[in-house]
């Protein structure tokens, strides 16, 4: 069956054609809403195509880490939920939803994207921490790209809650008007190679024939932030030469989105 699906896929993207009539370097259709949680500090709906994930981000003050005293905290979670495919499982994240989570998170750190000290209340002992929770309700392929870009819309939307004169957060009352300190705004994108075939955004059918893939986090200035390698195959310097070109060409699509 993979040897059927991978040769059908090969012999599309030789004639420059996807399952889906794309051309082998080009997205489906993508969308983002803003705001669509009101419990949330920020929040995003992404859909990429028929792929759709939803993000949300809670603030809350926290103590800061040991070797970060003088830097905000910040969690990224991804739940992949049985509704958006029979072959997700309900209980504790799996192996695919911890690697999605790391690598958006990566992205974020990376690429400096918050700037963390201005994340401090008081130094050494109090400090903001952003968790953002990311969840899939459809997935029809590539939820990586459409987790970090729904991750970093959220971040995006995000204003600061109200803080009491005891330093506690008070949930209930409005939203300060004042966002989060966002130095970058970086996006992962997926390049995936099939025999000696590049491409990118792929299909839930297309993924099953993947070989190697690989996200790169990419900044507005086009800087490389981020790098994951994925699935069995090796990349050799070409190869990766080359996907980390087509991601910094392809990038601008998914920041344009936001």
């Amino acid at each position: 069956m993979y040897q059927e699906l991978k040769a059908h896929v090969l012999k599309c993207l030789n004639k420059g054609v996807r399952y889906d009539g794309r051309k082998p370097l080009e997205f489906r259709p993508i969308s983002i809403e803003y705001g669509v949680s009101a419990s949330a500090e920020g929040s995003a709906r992404v859909r990429i195509g028929g792929t759709e994930v939803i993000a949300g981000v809670k603030m809350e003050t926290a103590t800061p880490y040991p070797d970060t005293p003088n830097q905000g905290n910040l969690m990224v979670n991804v739940e992949l939920l049985p509704m958006s495919n029979p072959k997700f499982e309900t209980g504790p994240p799996g192996q695919q939803a911890n690697e999605i989570a790391r690598v958006v998170d990566r992205g974020i750190r990376e690429s400096k994207c918050i700037s963390v000290h201005d994340l401090v209340i008081k130094p050494g002992e109090l400090v903001w921490g952003v968790n953002i929770d990311v969840c899939s309700l459809n997935d029809e392929g590539n939820l990586q790209d459409a987790c970090a870009l729904a991750a970093i819309a959220a971040l995006k939307d995000a204003r600061l809650p109200k803080v009491t004169e005891h330093d506690e957060v008070d949930y209930d009352a409005p939203k300060t008007d004042q966002k989060l300190p966002l130095a970058r705004l970086p996006v992962e994108v997926t390049v995936i190679k099939v025999g000696d075939q590049f491409f990118v955004d792929p299909l839930s059918d297309e993924e099953m024939a993947i070989e190697a893939r690989l996200t790169v986090g990419v900044t507005e200035k086009g800087t490389v932030c981020a790098l994951q390698k994925g699935a069995e195959a090796p990349l050799s310097l070409e190869d990766l030469e080359k996907m980390v070109d087509i991601a910094v060409k392809i990038a601008p699509t998914l920041r344009n989105a936001l």
